[in-house]
C-alpha cells in the first residue's frame, strides 16, 4: 500500500453517491484484532485517503445476536463529528463481512502509551481528561452515553489528539436505560447495583481514568470481580503515596467519584477545576 498515513489529505474522505465496495480499497498491514473482526490500515484508491477499515464478520453477528448493537453504533458514530471523537465515514458489506470505514488514528490506543509509561505526568493527565471531557459534553448535548470509555476504547491521531472510538455500548436516549454494560474496573455504581441510569455515569468514567492515567491502574481493581463490585459499590477509594500527586487532583478524582450520580462534578465544572485549568496544554500533550 503506498500513501502516507502520517500527512492524510487536508479534506476529509467524501463519501460517494455510489456504494462502497472493497475494490475501493488497497488494503494494508493489520491494525488489531478483537472478538468479532479485524482491523486493517487501509487507502481509498481515488482519494489516496488512509482510513482503517474495521472488519465484522456476519457469522459472528449472528452467533452473537448483535445486529441491534452494531447498526446502533454504527448509526450514532456516524452522526458525530468532533475533533476528539473518531469519524466513521461509512460503511459496506458483501456475503460475509461488513466493513466500518473510520478515520485512522496513527498513535494507536491510548491503552499502549499507559502500559508502556506505567502512569502520565500531571500535564499530559489533564490534557487527556480535558479533551475527554469537551468529547463527551459534545456527546451529551447529542443525547448520546458513551457507556464504555476506557483507555483501550481512547485512540491517539499523528498529533497526539485524543479520539473516542468503540461505540458498541453506546445509546442515545433521553430517557434513563437499565442495561448493565461497559467494563467491569469502569463501571459506575448504579450499574453495578442495576439501577436506572443516565449520562453520569460517563462522568463517574472520567473520574476512573483521572485515577488511573496518574497511578497506572483503576481505582477500585480487585483480585475478584465480587470484591471489584464491592469496591465500586462503596466507593472504596484510596490514594498511594506514590507517585507523589497534588491534592487538586485528588480533589478533581474525588469530586467525579461519587455514589449520587446527582451530586458527581458537571463535565462543565471539571473544565473550569483548577487542576484542569492549571496543567492542560492548549496544543497537545508531549
Amino acid at each position: 500500500m503506498t500513501g502516507n498515513p502520517l500527512k492524510p489529505p487536508k479534506q476529509p474522505l467524501k463519501t460517494p453517491k455510489r456504494q462502497w465496495s472493497i475494490s475501493d480499497f488497497d488494503i494494508g498491514k493489520p491494525l488489531g484484532k478483537g472478538k468479532f473482526g479485524r482491523v486493517y490500515l487501509a487507502r481509498e484508491i481515488k482519494s489516496n485517503y488512509i482510513v482503517a477499515l474495521k472488519v465484522v464478520f456476519k457469522e459472528q453477528i449472528e452467533k452473537y445476536r448483535l445486529h441491534h448493537q452494531l447498526r446502533r453504533e454504527m448509526e450514532i458514530q456516524t452522526g458525530l463529528r468532533h475533533p476528539n471523537v473518531l469519524r466513521l465515514y461509512g460503511w459496506f458489506h458483501d456475503d460475509e463481512r461488513i466493513f466500518l470505514i473510520l478515520e485512522y488514528a496513527h498513535g494507536g490506543e491510548l491503552y499502549k502509551e499507559l502500559r508502556k509509561l506505567g502512569n502520565l505526568s500531571e500535564r499530559k493527565a489533564a490534557t487527556y481528561i480535558a479533551s475527554l471531557t469537551q468529547a463527551l459534553a459534545y456527546c451529551h448535548e447529542k443525547h448520546v452515553i458513551h457507556r464504555d470509555i476506557k483507555p483501550e476504547n481512547l485512540l491517539l491521531d499523528h498529533e497526539g489528539r485524543l479520539k473516542i472510538a468503540d461505540f458498541g455500548w453506546s445509546v442515545q436516549s433521553r430517557s434513563k436505560r437499565h442495561t448493565m454494560c461497559g467494563t467491569l474496573d469502569y463501571l459506575a455504581p448504579e450499574m453495578v447495583e442495576n439501577k436506572a441510569h443516565d449520562w453520569a455515569v460517563d462522568n463517574w468514567t472520567l473520574g476512573v481514568l483521572c485515577y488511573e492515567f496518574l497511578y497506572g491502574v483503576p481505582p477500585f481493581e480487585a483480585e475478584s470481580q465480587k470484591d471489584t463490585f464491592r469496591r465500586i459499590m462503596k466507593v472504596d477509594l484510596s490514594f498511594p503515596s506514590s507517585p507523589d500527586i497534588c491534592a487538586e487532583a485528588k480533589d478533581l478524582i474525588s469530586r467525579l467519584l461519587v455514589k449520587d450520580s446527582s451530586k458527581r462534578l458537571s463535565l462543565e465544572k471539571i473544565m473550569e477545576h483548577p487542576w484542569i485549568v492549571k496543567n492542560v496544554n492548549p496544543v497537545c500533550p508531549k
